[in-house]
Formats: C-alpha cells, sequence, structure tokens
C-alpha cells in the first residue's frame, strides 16, 4: 500500500491571482525544473509581485527559481517584487551570499 502524500508535498505552481502571481505548494529540487518551465509559460504578473506566502515545503531550488524569475523580469524591463518569502528562506539566501538577489 501507498500512502498519500502530505498536503505539504503537494506538488506546487504558480497560479495568476488578480494582476500578480502566488505559489502554491512545495517546491524542492524534485519539480524545480517542471515548476520553472510552467512559469516560463506564463506572461509575467502585470503588476510585478509574485508571493510566496503559501509556499508549504522549499529548499535551495526555490530560491534558483526566484533568481530565475527575477533575471526574467529585468530581462523584459518587467522587474519583479517577491513576497512572503519564509524566514528559513531568506537564511538560506544568506548563507548563500544571494539575499540581495532575492
Amino acid at each position: 500500500m501507498i500512502d498519500a502524500p502530505a498536503a505539504d508535498d503537494a506538488l506546487g505552481a504558480f497560479v495568476a491571482e488578480g494582476a500578480g502571481w502566488r505559489f502554491e505548494g512545495a517546491l524542492t529540487f524534485d519539480d524545480a525544473q517542471r515548476v520553472f518551465a510552467a512559469s516560463r509559460a506564463m506572461a509575467l504578473p502585470a503588476n510585478g509581485i509574485v508571493d510566496f506566502s503559501t509556499l508549504t515545503r522549499a529548499d535551495s531550488s526555490a530560491l534558483a527559481i526566484v533568481m530565475g524569475l527575477k533575471r526574467r523580469g529585468i530581462a523584459e524591463g518587467r522587474p519583479l517584487s517577491i513576497e512572503g518569502l519564509s524566514a528559513s528562506l531568506r537564511s538560506l539566501a544568506v548563507v548563500y551570499g544571494v539575499e540581495n538577489l532575492v
């Protein structure tokens, strides 16, 4: 018998909400490539806000996604504002020396 995944193990995705984006679910190494590819298929948020407050579980891959989104925003002339990152992800960004990029 295979156990159902825990609620915080739900596959994560960006959701267009109003003029912004919200990330829902988990974002780890296992699904980062899929999440990033899906984000590239979406138009950047009109208000430039990407909200991660409903991110349930993350590892360093989440930081890579955030930095990739920020680079894309700059390349498209639409800088993004990242909101709702957990304290643990912000701490991880400091450890890796990329806090100014997120």
